[in-house]
Formats: structure tokens, C-alpha cells, sequence
């Protein structure tokens, strides 16, 4: 069995982040998203990874490499536009070679383990699997009808859903799906869309499994998911202090690691200081991730996520509910007259007191 995970879509609801990164790169508890799907596939035995790419492509290919870090070997899957799930199968049908695969997208992240469910497909043989989730709005989601362990139909965000069970972004399908992707046609928002090609299967009498996941699953697309995404990862978190940790309180949950530098702060957990991070005077609260190299001083932090190489320093207020890009500078000036300075990317979001 192979695996195939979509890495092409261009994360514009996360923008600035995505205008200098790929979003499947953001990191959630510092690890980027992506890493995330790839292990869950590994842990499964699966070693041969599709990877579809698009626009960002060459930063995905310096993240991954061949894969051997992480056991596996990538193949990289150039799409030429973002034309919809089914036609990044569609274009992975020649590095399948007609075996079962796995389906993962890369900016979702599913704590669900996957090795049950693989086993389950292979033993039962279905052409397809689904992964499904109870949710409160459906009317959001793509939903399933089920008729005991069948899915009938699929209905991409219904005004009455037919059931509160919403597709998750891990699927499973053997090489008949490849007929069922070049059989329809494009959606009214001009893509070829995946539930379009599994209701192709199902009305060609074709079995496909639901697999209702008890387990939490986020589409980390919005700021939102992403910080709620960072809040679920780091409350399980090992604590472990390898960095250096001067009169200061550490208390919960908290990793700092090695080459980290705590200097009369509190770290209330849980939180993750990166490698190098100097946190010195200041306060970082719970469900905070400080990448490598950040540097906060003499300010309040918490609920938050900051990328490598960002600095905060001497912000008389706290910042929190936020996500700071890589190698960003937020500081107090002492220059008169007192005035906001700003340098700001396209579509941005700043509150300020």
C-alpha cells in the first residue's frame, strides 16, 4: 500500500503567513503540519509517499527532502493548479502503479491512529474508506449517509444534512477510483471534487466504508483551527527541561529545549520553548509555542504561536490569541513624539490598545 498526501493548496485563509509559506509548513507545537501526516502514514508501514505540490513546491522539497528522516520515500507530484482532491488522485494514478492508497490531505491533522483502519481496508478490501467525525454544524462539512456499515450518499454541505457525519481528510481507495475521477466533471467552482468521484462508486454499486473516528481531527486552514490545533498537541506533551533554566517558575506541562535560555520569567504549561529561545523577564502562558531562536523580553505571552527567529520585547500589554511569521520584530519605542510604527503585509490583522 502507498500513500499520497496533498500539499499543493495555497492557504490563502491563513495569509500573510502563506504569502512567504507553504501553510502545510506552519508548525503546531513546532512541528510543521505536514510532519504530522507523514508520520501517521509511516507508523502504518506505509514507505512509498506521493506528495502532490504546487505553487510552493521547492519549500516543501527542502522540508522533506527523500523522506529518509523520516523512513519513507517521497516522490514529488507536481499539480499545475489547485483543480480540486480528484484531480490530485488523478494525477498520481502512474506513481500508484494500480496498488491501494492511502489519501491523507496535509493540512489536517487527525490523533486518531490510523494503523486500525489501514489494517481494516486491507483485510476487507472495499474500493473505498472514509473517515468521518460527529460534528455540531454540518451543514459546514461534506456529510454522509450511512446504511449500516455502507455509505449511500455523500452531500457536500446540505441545507438538512441527512446525518452529523462529516468527511475527515484521510480517505482509502484501491485503483478503481482512478475510473471514477476521470468519469466526472468539474464542480460548479470549476474543480474536480473527491466527493463527486466516491458518490461515482456508490452508484456504481461499489462498496465504501465509513470509518467514525472517536478522536479529534482539525482542518488547520484558519487561524482559529490552528491555534485550537496547538492547544490540543501541547496538553500532551511530556514535560522535559534541556535548555537552561535561571530563578525562574516553570510550572505544567512545558518542554524547553536544548540551547534554551529561561531568565526570570514564568512559563506556565503547557507550552514548548524551541531551541535557542531566550525568554528573559517576562511571562509566557499556557498553550504558547516559541520556535527556535525567538526571543521574548520584558512581555507577556500566551495562547499563542511564534515562528523562529521572532523577537517580542518590552510590550506593556499581553499578547495572546495571535500568530507571529518567522523572524518578525514587535518592540517599544521610547522615540517622541510616541507613535505607532508599522510595517505591514498584505492582508493582515493587528489589534491594537
Amino acid at each position: 500500500m502507498k500513500g499520497l498526501i496533498l500539499s499543493g493548496g495555497r492557504g490563502t485563509r491563513l495569509r500573510p503567513i502563506t504569502y512567504t509559506s507553504a501553510k502545510q509548513l506552519v508548525p503546531v507545537a513546532n512541528k510543521p503540519i505536514l510532519f504530522y501526516g507523514i508520520e501517521a502514514l509511516a507508523s502504518c508501514g506505509i514507505r512509498d509517499l506521493g506528495i502532490v505540490v504546487g505553487d510552493t513546491h521547492q519549500e516543501i522539497r527542502d522540508a522533506l527532502g527523500d523522506g529518509s528522516r523520516f523512513g519513507v520515500r517521497v516522490t514529488y507530484l507536481q499539480q499545475e493548479a489547485p483543480l480540486g482532491l480528484a484531480h490530485a488522485v488523478l494525477i498520481s494514478e502512474a506513481f500508484m502503479a494500480g496498488e491501494p492508497f492511502v489519501m491523507y490531505l496535509g493540512d489536517n491533522l487527525v490523533r486518531e491512529p490510523l494503523r486500525p483502519m489501514v489494517e481494516r481496508f486491507a483485510q476487507d478490501r472495499p474500493a473505498a474508506q472514509i473517515f468521518l467525525a460527529r460534528v455540531k454544524n454540518p451543514q459546514q462539512f461534506g456529510v454522509a449517509e450511512l446504511d449500516g456499515d455502507r455509505v449511500v450518499r455523500l452531500i457536500e454541505k446540505p441545507e438538512r444534512p441527512p446525518s452529523d457525519l462529516a468527511l475527515v481528510g484521510v480517505y482509502m481507495f484501491d485503483a478503481c477510483v482512478f475510473d471514477a475521477v476521470k468519469a466526472i466533471r468539474p464542480s460548479a467552482r470549476g474543480e474536480l471534487e473527491i466527493t463527486d468521484a466516491i458518490q461515482w462508486l456508490i452508484d456504481r454499486g461499489k462498496t465504501v466504508r465509513p470509518s467514525v473516528i472517536s478522536g479529534w481531527w482539525k482542518d488547520t486552514g484558519k487561524l482559529e483551527d490552528m491555534l485550537e490545533a496547538n492547544r490540543i498537541i501541547l496538553d500532551g506533551l511530556e514535560p522535559r527541561q534541556d535548555g537552561v533554566v535561571e530563578r525562574s517558575e516553570v510550572l505544567g506541562k512545558v518542554v524547553i529545549e536544548p540551547g534554551a535560555k529561561v531568565v526570570e520569567s514564568t512559563i506556565r504549561g503547557p507550552a514548548i520553548i524551541g531551541r535557542g529561545a531566550i525568554i528573559e523577564h517576562a511571562y509566557v502562558g499556557p498553550f504558547t509555542s516559541i520556535g527556535d531562536g525567538v526571543v521574548v523580553r520584558s512581555s507577556e505571552i500566551e495562547h499563542s504561536i511564534l515562528l523562529e527567529g521572532s523577537s517580542v520585547m518590552d510590550i506593556g500589554a499581553r499578547i495572546e490569541s495571535s500568530l507571529i511569521g518567522r523572524n518578525v520584530s514587535i518592540h517599544r519605542s521610547e522615540t517622541k513624539p510616541r507613535s505607532y510604527k508599522l510595517m505591514i503585509g498584505d492582508r493582515s490583522e493587528i489589534g491594537l490598545l
